[in-house]
């Protein structure tokens, strides 16, 4: 016997309980607050985060979601791999080698691919998470291998060409590049390529971030 609760058998083996007003009251009290973490868990409307196709020369249209966990993960990896390679930073024709933005840009493609590939196919099902990999594979389809079709075979031939025939010249890879015959237009389109992924690189951080 307690102050809170009290059992009783009696002479007849009758079992009888008495629990406490406040017990009671304190048990209400705790069930409530369970029913109500449960409805905030599971029905709470996580903020909406908007994506224009427009920022990456795609379409004219919105994307808007709900962002869980996992979408802010394939973000976050997707804005690593842009921030420490040269595809997500600004380009510099002067000074940058077209040969290595290339690697770069193959290698990015080649990470971003198998990153989708690893999301579960359960959690593809999801809304936002398969905008957010939809986004991810026209960026690739749209924005990146146009211009790798185009330009890269012819570029890279040439490039090697010129190398092997002025190996033992002192010309910087940078003055070589610039022989190109087509290296204006191949420059023109790289940079409107680049300012496509750099903005693909900020909505990604900021999708983290939010």
């Amino acid at each position: 016997m307690t102050d809170y609760l009290s059992i009783a058998l009696d002479k007849d083996f009758g079992l009888s309980v008495h629990v406490n007003v406040v017990v009671v009251a304190l048990l209400i009290l705790a069930l409530g607050i369970a029913l109500l973490v449960r409805h905030y868990l599971f029905h709470r409307r996580l903020p909406e985060f908007e994506i224009e196709e427009a920022e990456f020369g795609l379409g004219d249209q919105k994307i808007t979601l709900r962002a869980n966990d996992l979408d802010r993960t394939v973000a976050y990896r997707v804005w690593v791999e842009l921030s420490t390679r040269k595809i997500g930073l600004k380009i510099d024709p002067d000074d940058d080698v077209i040969d290595e933005i290339y690697n770069s840009w193959y290698e990015f493609f080649a990470v971003t691919r198998e990153l989708i590939k690893d999301v579960p196919v359960v959690k593809v099902r999801q809304d936002s998470t398969k905008k957010i990999i939809q986004l991810s594979i026209e960026v690739l389809n749209t924005g990146l291998r146009p211009h790798l079709t185009k330009w890269q075979a012819r570029f890279r031939r040439w490039y090697a060409n010129q190398l092997e025939r002025d190996k033992d010249s002192l010309e910087h890879p940078q003055d070589i590049q610039k022989r190109f015959p087509d290296y204006d237009q191949l420059v023109a389109e790289m940079l409107e390529v680049n300012q496509k992924l750099m903005a693909y690189r900020a909505k990604m951080y900021a999708l983290v971030t939010q």
